[in-house]
């Protein structure tokens, strides 16, 4: 199983990025997939998750109202857009597949990518 994520990158505050991640080596529209986020000397976090057909998100109370969770089964993608970008969004960023209905930790994950790293200057 492999989880490619890329679209990190250096933005201002306020600006928008988003991050994809392609995943390969399962059936795609069968998991929950999500995204985590370490910081800078922080543990990492769970960020959002979306359930298998996309019909049902659930956000961290950090980012709530600013990104959205998004997947494409019919190219074994999920994306996360990430609008308002605030200096302490900055982190690198992890695709990863872990069940809808589970508790989100780092140990509900199955599956991790490579990471990409947002940095967010104020």
């Amino acid at each position: 199983v492999q989880l490619q994520a890329c679209g990190g990158g250096l933005v201002q505050a306020g600006d928008s990025l988003k991050l994809s991640c392609a995943v390969s080596g399962l059936t795609f529209s069968s998991y929950g997939m999500g995204w985590f986020r370490q910081a800078p000397g922080e543990e990492r976090e769970f960020v959002a998750v979306i359930s298998r057909s996309g019909g049902s998100t659930y956000y961290a109370d950090s980012v709530k109202g600013r990104f959205t969770i998004s997947r494409d089964n019919a190219k074994n993608t999920v994306f996360l857009q990430m609008n308002s970008l605030k200096p302490e969004d900055t982190a690198v960023y992890y695709c990863a597949q872990l069940p809808y209905l589970s508790e989100r930790l780092l140990t509900s994950v199955n599956y991790w990518g490579q990471g990409t790293l947002v940095t967010v200057s104020s």
